[in-house]
Formats: C-alpha cells, sequence, structure tokens
C-alpha cells in the first residue's frame, strides 16, 4: 500500500498520541441532521445532500466512534469551502446514526439512513459485526457505505457491491501480527483472547494459524465483550480467572483481539494477577482511552497493531488542525481514514454528470458504479478498491505505549527484518 509522505519510511520515526479531552455530548440512536455546510445552502439554488456516519456514538467504545465522526465532518466543512474540491455544484450536509458499534442496533440505524431522503452515501459502519448485520439493508438500497475500520474479511465475500473499506481486513492484519509476533519478539508461548465480536474472532483465528505454523505454542480463549463496555453479553468478573488462567499458562504474551474498553478491564487484571509477559492488542484498542481507562503503570510496554496512520504532521497536519478545532480534541485510530472514505465518495459525487437535477435515488447507485472506478489519492494512501471492496494495498503498524502515550514502532516487515 501507498502510504502518504508525512511518515517517512526507512527511519523508527516515533511520535505521540494525545489523550483524548474535553466533554463530548452523546448522541442517540438513530440519524440526526447535522448543520455542516448549511449556512449558504439555504441562499443558493444548489441542491443539498447528505453524507451520513454510522458507528458508536455512545456507549464503552464511543471514543472510537467520535474520532471518525468529526473527521467526516471536517471533509465535509472542507468540500463546501471550496478547499479540497473547488466549486461544486451541490452542497453537503453530515448527517450520523448512532450504532454503538453494536450489531443488533445497526439494522435500525441503517433503515433510518436509507429511509432519510437526502443521504445519499454512508462513512462506516465503523465496527464488523455492526456492518455485517446493516449492510443488508443498505445493499437492497443502492447505497454506497465506505468504512474506515471494518476489517472482517467475510464481509467482502457476501457479495453486496455497494461496501467498501479504506483499511486492510483481517487477513491482512492477523498475519502481520502473528509474524511480528514470532519473528521479531520471538516469543515461542502465547495466549491468546478474543471477545466473541465478528472482528475479533476473526483476527484472533487468524493470529492463532499463523503462530502455528511459525512454530509458536498458542493457547486461546474467547472471553465475550463485556455490558459495562459494549453490547457483548460477557461481565467484568470473567476477567480475575482469565487472568489466573494466563498466568498458569507461562505465556510470554497475551494477544487481546476487541476493543480498547475491555483490554483496559482485561489488563488490569492482569497486573494484579502477576502477569509479567507482553500485552499486544489490535486497531480497535489502538485510542488513547485505553491508556486512560487502564491507567499508564498498567498500559504502559502495551503493543498495538493498526492498518491506520494517526500522525498529525506533514501532509496530514491541516486536516489535525480543523478536526482539533472543531472536535476539541486531537485525531487518532481512523480519523485520517474517516477523512479519506468522505473525499473518496465526494470525489465520485463531483463526477457524476448533472448530479444537481437528479434524485437521491438515481444519485445512489451512481456512487456505487463510480467507488468501483474511483483513484483518490489521500492522507493515508490513494484509495482504489478491487472488485469486492477491499482496498488495494496493505500496510500494518505497530504502536507501542510508552510513558502514558501511544507511539509508533514501524511496520512490520521492517521491524521483523531489524530483529533478524
Amino acid at each position: 500500500m501507498s502510504r502518504a509522505k508525512f511518515i517517512t519510511r526507512g527511519k523508527r520515526l516515533r511520535y505521540s498520541v494525545p489523550m483524548l479531552v474535553g466533554a463530548v455530548g452523546m448522541a442517540a440512536i438513530g440519524t440526526t441532521a447535522g448543520l455542516v455546510g448549511a449556512g449558504t445552502a439555504s441562499a443558493s439554488s444548489e441542491p443539498t445532500f447528505e453524507i451520513a456516519y454510522e458507528g458508536p456514538l455512545s456507549g464503552g467504545n464511543a471514543a472510537l466512534g467520535l474520532l471518525q465522526k468529526y473527521a467526516v465532518e471536517v471533509a465535509i466543512d472542507q468540500a463546501n469551502a471550496g478547499t479540497t474540491f473547488g466549486t461544486l455544484p451541490f452542497r453537503l450536509r453530515y448527517n450520523e446514526a448512532d450504532d454503538q458499534g453494536s450489531g443488533t442496533q445497526s439494522p435500525t440505524a441503517a433503515a433510518a439512513l436509507v429511509n432519510n431522503p437526502k443521504v445519499v452515501a454512508v462513512v462506516g459502519p465503523a465496527f464488523s459485526g455492526a456492518t455485517l448485520a446493516a449492510e443488508p439493508t443498505f445493499f437492497s438500497h443502492h447505497m454506497a457505505t465506505v468504512s474506515p475500520s471494518a476489517t472482517n474479511p467475510t464481509i467482502a465475500t457476501q457479495g453486496w457491491s455497494n461496501f467498501f473499506r479504506v483499511v486492510p481486513d483481517d487477513s491482512v492484519q492477523g498475519p502481520a501480527d502473528g509474524e511480528y509476533i514470532a519473528k521479531a519478539l520471538k516469543v515461542t508461548k502465547v495466549f491468546t483472547v478474543d471477545d466473541a465480536s465478528a472482528y475479533g474472532a476473526g483476527l484472533a483465528q487468524a493470529v492463532d494459524s499463523t503462530l502455528t505454523s511459525d512454530g509458536v505454542s498458542v493457547t486461546h480463549q474467547t472471553a465475550p465483550g463485556t455490558t459495562q463496555c459494549s453490547a457483548g453479553t460477557g461481565d467484568v468478573s470473567e476477567y480475575p480467572s482469565l487472568a489466573s488462567t494466563v498466568v498458569s499458562s507461562g505465556a510470554q504474551l497475551v494477544f487481546y483481539a476487541g476493543y480498547y474498553c475491555d483490554l483496559a478491564l482485561f489488563a488490569k487484571q492482569l497486573k494484579a494477577a502477576g502477569y509479567t509477559g507482553k500485552i499486544m492488542s489490535d486497531d480497535g484498542s489502538t485510542d488513547p482511552h485505553y491508556v486512560i481507562d487502564a491507567g499508564a503503570s498498567v498500559a504502559d510496554g502495551t503493543l498495538l497493531s493498526c492498518p491506520c496512520d494517526i500522525s498529525a504532521s506533514g501532509k496530514a497536519a491541516t486536516f489535525a488542525k480543523e478536526f482539533q478545532k472543531l472536535a476539541g480534541f486531537p485525531i487518532g485510530t481512523y480519523s485520517a481514514e474517516a477523512y479519506d472514505a468522505t473525499n473518496t465518495i465526494i470525489d465520485v459525487m463531483k463526477s457524476i454528470p448533472s448530479i444537481a437535477s437528479m434524485s437521491v435515488t438515481k444519485i445512489r447507485p451512481l456512487i456505487v458504479a463510480g467507488l468501483h472506478k474511483v483513484s483518490w489519492v489521500g492522507l493515508t494512501k490513494t484509495i482504489k478498491f478491487q472488485k469486492d471492496g477491499n482496498v488495494v494495498g496493505s500496510a500494518i503498524d505497530i504502536y507501542q505505549v510508552e510513558s502514558g502515550k501511544i507511539v509508533l514502532l514501524g511496520l512490520v516487515p521492517d521491524l521483523v527484518k531489524a530483529a533478524s
């Protein structure tokens, strides 16, 4: 995957991700039309279309959704101002649907969006389980969905021609994680845990397979995500016994496939149980709230993998500044990807002839068709899609929590090569 040049490759570049600060109001389940770009729309003859975001905007994993939501809004703001695409023959408004990252709630959120006569496309859904549950609704209404973060491989195998994602799936990330553990860290005994979500279970399976192939001893257990954190069925009471099991196993590394809220609960119990090995997790945990929830003394040393870029410098500097101004906190995991997903949709929209005179029902399938042909040079990469909606290219970065901050260690191949 061709990365944007605001990360210098060939070096072990390190930067920190500031903690999210400030109070943010949480949206209720359903949709809320935003006021982005609406200031001049009423005084213009141009039609107004809405691009929506679907993801967790409340609940235990809301921080991941908010990092994407405001990125979508920034992209819409800039498009309306003529910054990104010049003068457009339409205005854009932001809309949103809160699914709490839940496969149970996402169909309701999706129904609200497809039945909205102004929404032409969706950035999201953010989580894999929510995507699998919502996509039949979007597909039946010819609504394009471009996810910044849903990585379960099976999503792209269902025949949903309207589905796209701007990040590599778990069939890329899982093997990369396993390779890093086996060949860069050189551990021989690993305990893997998944949170029973479509995302976590799929990723853990890919990691386990790679580790086993590399001769690493693997013990695996499922610990359902808790009701305290998400729409899971588990409870925090499961973590003390699980932590004791990990310690008894003699594992040198624990790999947790899931999200930051539950990882924080689990990591604290591992610490209390006397576990001294390494902890590693995935993009669902690559969030400053993991450090906040677990505490720096517990989180420090945790390794995190992500097919994402969270730099606020170079090419991303202007975006990061606009994001901070709007959201009140810094960019983070999948902010840049959500920004790229939004701009990719807008790039397709501006290329549709006579779009200003079309109905939304006609525009939706044209956006789907355009996304299958698009080539948009974004912040994170050049966005081009394969026939199944998967993005072209792959790159997995490894991060580590150091002194309470998440810092970049580098790309997996580079780290493996350095350790050989």
